[in-house]
């Protein structure tokens, strides 16, 4: 665990803390799945008897699938999503991230020494657009289990569906494509407990976390109270080397830097910049926690995914504006309500359309078994990682009669 959680640091820029917790989520999604895999065993699904025959239905594997992770939970989810379609019987080309190559190959050294066989898990490191592009194409490929953005997504799923010649099946996508989710607070909620959920959900991780909070919709009633503690918290977080167990680290990348860094200029041009808003020096990707207020529900800083340490903040005038407020992005992946109004809270449970809804506490960190993940609308096909249903994305049903 040790090296695993070094390597996070070292390779990714995470915080002890969030290495940690990835560690041990990796170690879950193994458990998990292992565990959720005896429900499938042979025979395993109840049918009506019929007079005069033996009817029997069972689960078989899809056959050979291919993985594409991300680099923000290079450990994890790369870990989850392998073990899911192994364990009932499949075989897997995994492609990690560009950016995250040696902690995948590190998982690897752990399943060869677990004992896979040969042919069972393979690694296949690669550009995306060239050795992903061409798993994803191949027609052997049975099915693709993909986590990253949007864009890649979208053109996972339109590629997939293409024939290619000798191709006998259609082949089954999943797809984790992020979010821009909100946390919402009233003037009834306990504004100490949202403060610190607002900043561990925005600012973990450098807010490089798809179920990260990027959007703060607060009533007028809690606003001023709210952004005053906020700020005041916000402002004393320390960013700088992950080795150093900073509360933010580097961000990921050159190119993840110049992304959220463009953001941050448009968004001087959409709302009121009181925090952060700038590179910070230091050899490393270092961005200052952010915070932009009076920020208009439709601005790109309030709609697009920039997956960094960015806050939008809207102010409304009641908890239905809010919720408004909150379903009007195309994703719909996590969401929070911090309100002591059970009123509210019910409102939200059934209207707040997202797949992860918290309340009173943080909006990341879902727990596998506790809190299974995954999105409504553009943020995917919502399998559900770390659910009872997982598994049977990479399963199909045969059904067998005998008469006698």
């Amino acid at each position: 665990r040790r090296e695993l959680e070094a390597t996070l640091v070292y390779e990714i820029g995470k915080n002890w803390v969030e290495a940690s917790a990835e560690v041990a989520e990796a170690i879950d999604f193994l458990e998990y799945y292992a565990r959720q895999a005896l429900r499938y065993k042979y025979p395993s699904v109840e049918v009506v008897p019929y007079p005069g025959e033996d009817n029997e239905s069972f689960y078989i594997p899809l056959g050979a699938g291919v993985v594409i992770a991300p680099w923000n939970f290079p450990l994890a989810i790369f870990t989850g999503m392998i073990a899911g379609p192994v364990a009932v019987g499949n075989t897997v080309v995994a492609k990690p991230a560009e950016d995250t190559v040696v902690i995948a190959a590190k998982a690897f050294e752990i399943f060869h020494e677990a004992g896979f066989p040969p042919g069972v898990v393979n690694l296949l490191p690669g550009e995306g657009r060239e050795v992903g592009a061409y798993l994803v194409e191949h027609p052997r490929t049975r099915f693709i289990n993909f986590t990253g953005s949007l864009e890649v997504g979208l053109w996972i799923h339109q590629a997939a569906a293409r024939l290619a010649p000798g191709q006998r099946w259609i082949k089954r996508v999943f797809l984790e494509l992020g979010g821009k989710d909100a946390i919402l607070v009233d003037e009834t909620a306990d504004l100490e407990a949202a403060t610190e959920g607002i900043l561990v959900s925005a600012y973990g991780f450098q807010g490089q976390k798809c179920s990260a909070a990027s959007r703060l919709i607060v009533t007028e009633g809690a606003f001023e109270p709210l952004m005053e503690r906020l700020l005041s918290r916000a402002q004393r977080l320390v960013v700088g080397p992950a080795e150093e167990n900073p509360d933010l680290g580097p961000v990921a990348s050159k190119a993840q830097e110049e992304k959220i860094l463009s953001y941050m200029e448009i968004g001087k041009g959409e709302g009121q910049l009181v925090l952060g808003g700038v590179r910070l020096e230091g050899e490393g990707y270092f961005i200052a926690p952010t915070v932009f207020t009076e920020v208009p529900p439709t601005a790109k800083i309030a709609q697009e995914e920039i997956f960094g340490p960015v806050l939008s903040v809207i102010r409304v005038g009641d908890f239905a504006e809010a919720l408004e407020v909150a379903n009007s992005t195309v994703y719909g992946l996590t969401g929070g309500v911090y309100s002591r109004k059970r009123e509210h809270l019910e409102w939200a449970r059934r209207e707040f359309h997202v797949g992860n809804l918290y309340f009173n506490r943080k909006i990341t960190g879902a727990l596998v078994g506790v809190q299974p993940f995954g999105g409504f609308n553009l943020s995917g096909t919502n399998t559900k990682a770390g659910g009872p249903d997982y598994l049977l994305h990479f399963l199909e049903m045969k059904s067998v009669a005998e008469r006698f």
